[in-house]
């Protein structure tokens, strides 16, 4: 079966929100470090132990923001933020800018994916993301559809209550 998407324009503001998230969920041990730097108060106290780690989580944080608010402005980030169609199989996934340009992804690139309330997240990488509302697509059965395939696939860890 082949679902034929509407067009659909990821906005930066949903993609920062996406990838942002996606990097908590898998830089998690960030947060240990955090609190292991902190806990140098027990052993000499003095505050800056907990003032410079806060410092550097900051840091971190912000980094990762300026890397996702970054790539939006890129030549290679580009087309994450253009009006794309897809062509979603069993077999891949054609990611289509018009009706004569597009670009085949294999289900392997494709890492984790997660079934929201209202959308399908695919995680290529840290920075790379394929987010997919339920209103591109032209019924629920072609949702239904896409869940089996992602689930034959293996790639869907989370689900969350729709």
């Amino acid at each position: 079966m082949l679902v034929k998407t509407r067009k659909y324009k990821l906005s930066n503001k949903t993609y920062i929100g996406l990838a942002f998230k996606n990097l908590i969920k898998d830089q998690w041990w960030v947060i240990l470090i955090y609190l292991a730097l902190c806990a140098g108060y027990f052993i000499i106290p003095n505050m800056w132990w907990i003032i410079g780690a806060s410092i550097a989580l900051v840091l971190y944080v912000l980094f990762w923001l300026i890397q996702f608010a970054g790539i939006s402005q890129l030549e290679q980030g580009k087309f994450m933020f253009e009006k794309l169609a897809y062509e979603i199989t069993s077999q891949q996934i054609l990611i289509k800018l018009d009706t004569k340009r597009g670009m085949p992804m294999k289900w392997e690139s494709i890492k984790r994916a997660v079934v929201g309330k209202d959308a399908f997240v695919l995680i290529v990488n840290k920075a790379q993301l394929i987010h997919l509302p339920f209103k591109i697509f032209n019924s629920h059965n072609e949702v239904k559809f896409i869940e089996t395939i992602l689930k034959r696939k293996g790639l869907v860890k989370e689900q969350q209550t729709r």
